[in-house]
This record gives C-alpha cells, structure tokens and sequence, in this order.
C-alpha cells in the first residue's frame, strides 16, 4: 500500500495591520523610528552635555600624538596664511590697494577655517562613526552638531593669536570687536546647517568626503580670503551679477563681517547692501533647512 503523506494546513501570514496592533498592544515601539520634530529637539537639548563634553574630548585629542600638541591649532592657519600671503599677496599682488593687507589676510583664513574644517568634519560625522551610531541610541544630530562646535572651539582658541597679530600690526582695540560676537553665531549657525547637510549625504555616499577638498578649495578661491572682493568690484573687467553673486557668497559675507568688527581700516562701504540681513537669512535657510533635511533620514544612519 501506497502512503499518502498529509500537510497540515499552513495558517496565513499575519498582515501588517495585525502586528502593528500587537506591538502597540504590549507597548513595542520600532527600534531607531525617527521621532517627531518637537520630541527630536526635545531629546537633542536633553544631551547637550554630552555634545560639548564629546567636542571638547575631540578638540584635546586632536593633536595629542603631536610634539607640540594644541599649539599646532594656532599654527596651522597661520602657516597657511603665510603661503597665501606668499603666492597671492607678494607674487600676484593682490594686496595692493588693500590697508592693512596681513591682518586683512589672516582674518580671512582664520574665518574660512572655521567653515572649511566644520563642513570636512560634518561630511565623515556620520559615516566616521559607524561604530558609536550602532551601539548607542541618540539623536544622531548631536554628531555634526559636535564636530562643529569643536571647531568653534578651536577658532576662539586661535583668535588670541590674531588679536595678537592685529595689535602688532598697528590695529587698534576697539568697541566694534564687540561685533565679532553675533557673527561667529551666524556664522556657527550656517556652518551646523551644512555640516548637517553633508552628514546626511556622506552617510549615504561615503566617497563625498573624497570630492569635498576640491569643492571647498574652489569655494574658497571665490570667496575673498587673499583678495579684496570691494576692489573687484570697482573694475568693469566682470559684469555686475557676478560681482553681487561674490558679495552675497555666505563665507565672504561671514568672513567680510570679521573683518569690519576687528579691522579699523576696513570700511562699512566695503560690505554688502544689508549684509546682517543677509547673515541672519544664510543662517537661517542653511540651520533650519539643514536640521530638517538631516532628521527626516535620522532613522536610516547606521543600517545598511
């Protein structure tokens, strides 16, 4: 005789619905869901302490295999303020016309670094830290907001080395340094915003932080830092859009901001039409836009 083998009948496959209604019956929640705008802020300001105590750890780390430690935070920008100086104000002229053309020089760099060294860090914020994303639950956020604020940081640990440079150039102490204050701000504000930006994309695509030097490095060349944009501006040798659109450029306008807190010599004509108007606006779009844009994928980081 022949044996007929009988399958018991399979039960069907439970539908979503279904095991939504379960998980929130027993009072499961979906491991890493992106909470609500408000409760996001809300947990990102509950581990603010932990966002300047992880900066702080970075910034001290930075150079500790060097011999001459934190001092190497002062003396890159200058060292790269002194090659500028060299190839564009000595070799292609460009400080002539321009008063007080070093502190004009080591203002500019020290201000770009600001927004060079934020945006490079925010790019690997994320996929630089797999390892820390995967083992602790925390608004991922708090990352580029980190790496940012540590370069915060290290500029007002540099800007004693250029008070410096300023005073011994001829420039004097005056009440509109006071002005330097609500520009780093916004300029910290723009910075977070991009940085927030570029975590997202990096996180997706690591190679971006390949291609960033480059793109920063051009940024920079159109950005005022070793040449005078007012000068510029003055010839006809360009057509007038594109001498705003270099004006209205958020590091030029930051960087133009400085100068006119901390440099006597450099002028409010030399500024911009509504050049506050136009920091707060650049902070505004690339803070807001940023966080937004970073927390809407703030469930993706670290899978995958």
């Amino acid at each position: 005789m022949s044996q007929v083998l009988h399958t018991p009948p399979q039960a069907p496959a439970p539908a979503d619905d279904d095991l939504a209604a379960l998980a929130a019956r027993h009072g499961l929640s979906v491991s890493g869901a992106r909470p609500a705008l408000p409760e996001y802020v809300r947990r990102l300001w509950a581990r603010r302490h932990f966002i300047t105590a992880f900066a702080t750890a970075k910034l001290t780390a930075q150079y500790s295999q060097a011999k001459l430690g934190q001092v190497w935070q002062v003396m890159t920008p200058l060292l790269n303020a002194a090659v500028y100086y060299f190839i564009f104000g000595v070799l292609l002229g460009t400080k002539h016309g321009v008063p007080d053309y070093i502190p004009f020089l080591v203002t500019g760099v020290f201000i770009w670094t600001f927004t060079q060294s934020s945006i490079m860090a925010g790019t690997r914020a994320i996929s630089g830290n797999l390892g820390l994303v995967r083992a602790l639950h925390f608004p991922r956020a708090a990352l580029p907001l980190s790496f940012c604020l540590q370069q915060l940081q290290q500029l007002l640990f540099s800007m004693g080395a250029l008070v410096v440079i300023l005073l011994c150039f001829g420039v004097p102490v005056s009440v509109s340094w006071l002005l330097a204050l609500p520009a780093l701000f916004l300029q910290f504000t723009f910075n977070a915003g991009v940085s927030m930006v570029m975590a997202r994309m990096g996180a997706k695509t690591p190679d971006i932080a390949q291609l960033m030097p480059f793109v920063l490095r051009t940024w920079m060349y159109v950005s005022g830092v070793m040449w005078s944009i007012d000068k510029l501006a003055q010839k006809d040798s360009l057509p007038q859009v594109v001498t705003v659109a270099l004006a209205a450029n958020p590091a030029a306008v930051y960087i133009d901001l400085m100068r006119f807190a901390l440099i006597d010599s450099f002028h409010a004509s030399q500024l911009p039409a509504h050049v506050w108007a136009l920091a707060a606006g650049w902070a505004l779009v690339a803070g807001v836009g940023g966080f937004i844009y970073f927390w809407k994928a703030e469930e993706t980081y670290g899978r995958g």
